[in-house]
């Protein structure tokens, strides 16, 4: 007797074959498991989703295809991780294949039975022979007042928690706490603990190692990120399905791991906008934790010095209507480790063309002398944003992209960071020939050139040469590198450290006492109503790099070089007053009816020309208008984006909002079938792809 099963298998929302496919099988699989089927002329891994089906579902058997094989060495996936991967397909207007495939290893979607089959037989018989030296745990440290408060909280309440701590209050050991009573309190429970970026998941690992192998055992601990080999990554959600690893420790990518024991989940960093992803499935990683921790009945920790103001609302009290339990560290750990005295620099007074003010170069010399280290944060990388030509006005376009490239002076080449175009840097101009081409603007290989230049002759207290290095996306490309660096950064092998927003937050630098922030103002303008947020969050983020030391944080400082010194951003941030600033800023979006205050979704078209990516967008506008003034939506007209052209693609974008989540929810997914027929309009012909951004970050 044969069945037909529901399966799902990796498509696109935009496809025509968005929902489960049909296919045969002698028997019965139960939802959840993984099997190889046929999918036009190539074979694929599906999940099964759904029991035999009823009548009025089933397809005619004669053009049903049949299931190749089952992947049975592994346990099906479990009835929570389906619940979870079906409410983001929805909640994120995609297909639920797309999902669900997208949180599997990519390497496990190439492997057949037998192959599955002997890489389990080699990695338990790797994991039997691997000598293990158990040694001692490495002692917790003795917890302060603020600590011992929010633990107990932790325990009594039942969240979900935001912890508001200062920089250097101490949040990492209270994840480590609660995650040691847990694991302590339950043999089968399991724990899981995001960061937002790669870089961030090496030092976290070696503090969660050293606390929970030795008496757990090593494959306690995996780490899940997209960094990692297709080998590594296999392994570590195997160990996670299984139940073996106790503690997961990833990226956004780690909220969708099968983890059939978890009881915690802990975001770090909640604000960074690195949990959102930005391709295929737009989910975000908090969200979604937050959603699978009433799930799995886990208990849910979001972390930050800096809340997001979606979550810091939230946390607001329950009779203002909050839903999280706001956990408050406002002090770093130690007596005298202060935070940081923030210092603006008023460029309006300091000498034309100036990159570092006198004030702040003399700061930066005494820290030398001084044997400290200082850090100077750019959020560009590259030489200069734009090479230029004075005599026709020619600039470094990407002929691919509405964007210039960047000048790399390293390797002396023109590069888009968009597309990745690359090129040498011309001889002379292209338009008219003049050789004298000129830089516009800076970003951190121009910003460690000059200080080598302007530091030449200082000294160290070993009367050595000051050592100024960099590190940003183009210096750590290469495997290694990046832990090279910081290791190198924290033995005090470096005199100043330049570098982009990769060395602003998480890192525990014990030797900086002084932050400078070169040219943070173009953030205070833009169009984007989150860019004050985010720029807060990153200024607040790097003055926590500074002073961590308590022994030498009596002088620590944050600069700040800024146009606009009295800028109400500026004024809080000199306070450490987030809070303040939280305030101000949900004030403006409640008047402006913005997030958190209303719901938006963002649906974006993507074309060989602007007029089509923007007519297909306006034609499934009007086919709705009725529709959406009904359902109190309101829908703005497409514009191109901000980027409007990436590797020859034209993009353009238009708003929906409203008021109710609910709302936007329903209309959205019954505008599916208007978008998918909108497609095969005449004024749609050329469209490539479209696609729904729910809860987009950036507009």
């Amino acid at each position: 007797m044969t069945h037909q099963l529901s399966v799902l298998v990796q498509t696109p929302a935009h496809s025509a074959i968005s929902g489960p496919l049909t296919y045969r099988s002698e028997s019965i699989l139960a939802p959840g498991t993984l099997v190889r089927v046929p999918l036009g002329n190539r074979e694929t891994l599906g999940v099964v989703w759904a029991h035999e089906l009823g009548l009025q579902s089933a397809v005619g058997s004669d053009k049903v295809r049949g299931i190749i094989s089952v992947l049975d060495a592994i346990a099906p996936l479990g009835e929570r991780w389906q619940q979870l991967v079906t409410f983001a397909a929805d909640y994120y207007q995609r297909s639920a294949g797309e999902v669900a495939l997208a949180a599997l290893p990519p390497q496990l979607r190439d492997l057949s039975p037998l192959q599955l089959t002997r890489h389990l037989q080699r990695n338990a018989k790797r994991a039997s022979t691997e000598a293990w030296t158990s040694v001692e745990a490495s002692p917790s440290p003795e917890l302060s007042a603020e600590q011992q408060q929010a633990l107990a909280a932790f325990h009594t309440q039942p969240g979900p928690f935001l912890l508001f701590g200062a920089t250097g209050s101490g949040k990492t050991e209270v994840y480590l706490q609660c995650v040691a009573q847990l694991l302590a309190g339950d043999p089968r429970a399991q724990a899981m603990v995001m960061v937002p970026e790669i870089n961030l998941t090496p030092q976290l690992e070696a503090r969660f190692v050293a606390r929970f192998a030795p008496p757990y055992g090593p494959q306690a601990v995996v780490a899940m990120h997209s960094g990692m080999t297709p080998a590594q990554r296999l392994k570590a959600w195997l160990a996670a399905h299984s139940g073996v690893a106790r503690i997961v420790l990833g990226t956004r990518m780690a909220v969708f791991a099968s983890m059939p024991g978890l009881r915690l989940i802990v975001v770090d960093e909640e604000h960074d906008p690195s949990y959102k992803q930005q391709e295929g499935a737009r989910y975000s990683a908090r969200d979604l934790a937050v959603y699978r921790g009433r799930l799995d009945g886990a208990k849910v920790l979001l972390g930050s010095a800096t809340p997001s103001l979606e979550s810091w609302h939230h946390s607001r009290p329950v009779s203002e209507g909050g839903r999280y339990v706001r956990l408050e560290m406002p002090s770093r750990i130690g007596a005298l480790a202060a935070l940081p005295q923030v210092r603006r620099v008023d460029m309006n007074h300091q000498p034309k063309r100036a990159v570092f003010s006198p004030p702040l170069l003399d700061a930066i010399i005494q820290r030398a002398e001084r044997g400290e280290q200082s850090m100077i944060l750019l959020n560009r990388r590259g030489y200069a944003p734009v090479l230029n030509c004075g005599a026709c006005d020619w600039k470094s376009q990407c002929p691919h992209c509405s964007a210039f490239r960047v000048f790399h002076k390293i390797d002396r080449t023109l590069r888009c960071h968009h597309c990745g175009f690359a090129e040498r840097v011309p001889r002379a101009c292209p338009d008219c020939g003049n050789l004298d081409l000129t830089t516009v603007g800076r970003g951190t290989e121009r910003l460690e050139e000059h200080l080598v230049e302007l530091l030449v002759d200082v000294r160290r207290p070993s009367q050595e040469r000051l050592r100024v290095a960099r590190i940003d996306a183009d210096t750590t490309r290469l495997k290694g590198a990046l832990e090279s660096q910081l290791a190198q950064v924290h033995a005090g092998d470096v005199d100043v450290l330049v570098g982009t927003q990769m060395i602003a937050k998480g890192h525990d630098f014990r030797r900086i006492t002084l932050v400078a922030a070169i040219n943070p103002d173009g953030a205070l303008f833009s169009s984007d109503f989150r860019a004050g947020e985010r720029l807060f969050s990153l200024l607040m983020q790097a003055a926590g790099r500074a002073g961590r030391d308590a022994s030498i944080s009596g002088g620590a400082e944050m600069w700040i070089q800024t146009f606009h010194p009295k800028h109400p951003l500026f004024e809080a941030l000199k306070r450490h007053d987030y809070p303040a600033f939280a305030a101000q800023q949900l004030v403006e979006r409640e008047q402006a009816g913005l997030p958190p205050f209303s719901f938006q979704a963002l649906v974006r078209a993507e074309a060989r020309t602007q007029e089509v990516a923007q007519a297909f967008l306006a034609a499934a506008s009007a086919a709705v208008s009725e529709t959406a003034k009904q359902a109190q939506v309101t829908l703005y007209p497409p514009v191109p984006m901000s980027m409007q052209r990436v590797a020859n693609v034209e993009r353009a974008q238009m708003l929906v909002e409203s008021r109710s989540r609910v709302a936007l929810q329903r209309f959205l997914a019954a505008w599916h079938t208007v978008l998918h027929a909108t497609r095969s309009l005449p004024q749609a012909k050329g469209l490539i792809r479209w696609s729904i951004d729910v809860d987009p970050l950036a507009i």
